[in-house]
């Protein structure tokens, strides 16, 4: 399987390799009954050729159908639709049409559907230019216009909105075309049982909702936070994080999960403020009620230390009051609706989930239920009535965007102190008696 290293294909997570594409090729192998072999080339304009000549059988790497690619290689069934946005740093002039683009500082991925649209555009538009690059990926081209080093790129919606939470200046100018089919590609061939197997396979998780529930793993949370959110949770990491991470990291251990994960919901619950307070009188970092921290033995919920614990148990609490059939991550992602809705209003979305034919153990169908708790219409045939079902899927949303805000952030942050500590290291030895 020739495919990318990027944030929409393939690349390695907290817990080994992740994407969606790495997702979908993980269950069509096992369907097949093989192991999948991934294969990067070097560029991206050397992914078909790989698949032409044979030294990959299909190419899963977020490509576009277009009729130029469609007269040299075939696609299979279409799983996801994008749109080529241009991108630009915030605070420069936004560009809102093509003419816009003329006589700047236009870079893009070398061989990709962008270029071929650029090249079809050309035609109206002859001063047009552009620079290709056969050894990036757009999350790179990307960094570059945040870094103030290129003035446009193009990119593909999934992949601005995946990379955008991770550079806080970046947007979209204006679309570049209307949505255009993702695919599989594989080359021609008078054996067409691959092709057909690839058909059947896309069929079936696209019934079975298989395809919709990794697509919301991948994406449901995206998109979540804009400029403001994303400048004040950088400035908080920087100030605040430090005095409690040692507090995230024990009581994350106590109940084995991610302490990233942990200091996240801590991020959503308070920005990491000890002393806040809502109107309805939760409280702390962890905003426990004082029916929780009871139930957890929290003595202070505006101690720092006891306000993590309490938060980690009552999560754990959660956790465990679930169905065991409940698989991961949707036994993560209802536990923390739980968490902020409450325990008996999660059951009762689980149960509206149920009766609506909806599979009560996968969180992308729970989601859609939950804001119905907010209606008479449905409320009032449930166990516990009103709740503002709305709130707990922008809460999980919100935290799935603030862990892995923060995973890339300290990925930077550690690498930046090796380095650092990598030169002390190397200046230290470069003095010699001579020079003392």
């Amino acid at each position: 399987m020739a495919t990318r290293n990027s944030g929409t294909t393939l690349y390695e997570g907290s817990e080994g390799l992740t994407g969606l594409e790495y997702d979908l090729v993980q269950l069509f192998a096992k369907e097949l009954g093989v192991k999948p072999h991934f294969i990067i080339p070097e560029g991206f304009d050397d992914l078909l050729p790989t698949v032409i000549n044979g030294d990959a059988h299909l190419a899963a790497a977020g490509l576009t159908v277009t009729p130029e690619r469609q007269s040299i290689i075939r696609f299979g069934p279409a799983y996801q639709e994008i749109t080529q946005q241009v991108i630009y740093r915030g605070g420069t002039h936004r560009p809102r049409k093509i003419e816009d683009l003329l006589d700047k500082d236009l870079h893009i991925l070398a061989g990709s559907s962008h270029e071929e649209e650029l090249l079809r555009l050309q035609k109206d538009y002859p001063v047009l230019r552009w620079t290709s690059h056969d050894n990036l990926e757009s999350a790179e081209l990307m960094q570059m216009v945040e870094d103030k080093a290129i003035d446009f790129t193009i990119a593909d919606s999934n992949e601005f909105a995946v990379t955008r939470r991770f550079m806080p200046h970046i947007k979209v100018g204006f679309n570049l075309t209307e949505p255009q089919p993702l695919a599989w590609a594989m080359a021609h061939a008078e054996d067409a049982s691959l092709y057909q197997a690839m058909e059947i396979f896309f069929n079936r998780i696209r019934e079975d909702g298989t395809l919709p529930q990794l697509i919301e793993r991948h994406y449901g949370h995206i998109g979540r936070l804009n400029f403001v959110e994303l400048r004040t949770f950088l400035r908080h990491l920087k100030n605040r994080l430090p005095k409690y991470r040692a507090y995230f990291e024990e009581a994350a251990e106590m109940i084995g999960m991610d302490w990233r994960l942990l200091a996240a919901i801590g991020y959503q619950e308070s920005h990491w403020n000890p002393k806040a307070k809502s109107p309805t009188g939760v409280r702390g970092i962890m905003m426990l009620t004082l029916a929780t921290a009871k139930h957890m033995k929290i003595e202070s919920r505006l101690d720092p230390q006891q306000s993590i614990t309490g938060g980690a148990k009552y999560l754990q609490f959660i956790k465990r009051r679930l169905p065991e059939r409940i698989q991961e991550p949707d036994r993560l992602w209802l536990t923390l609706a739980g968490y902020n809705v409450g325990f008996g209003h999660l059951e009762d979305a689980r149960i509206l989930t149920e009766q609506l034919g909806g599979d009560p153990d996968k969180w992308v169908e729970v989601k859609k239920h939950l804001p119905k708790l907010s209606l008479k219409k449905w409320y009032k045939n449930l166990k516990r009535g009103y709740a503002r079902g709305k709130e707990p899927v922008n809460y999980v949303d919100n935290i799935r965007a603030y862990y892995e805000l923060l995973k890339w952030q300290l990925r930077k942050i550690e690498a930046t102190e090796k380095a650092e500590s990598e030169n002390d290291a190397s200046h230290v030895l470069s003095i010699t008696p001579d020079a003392l």
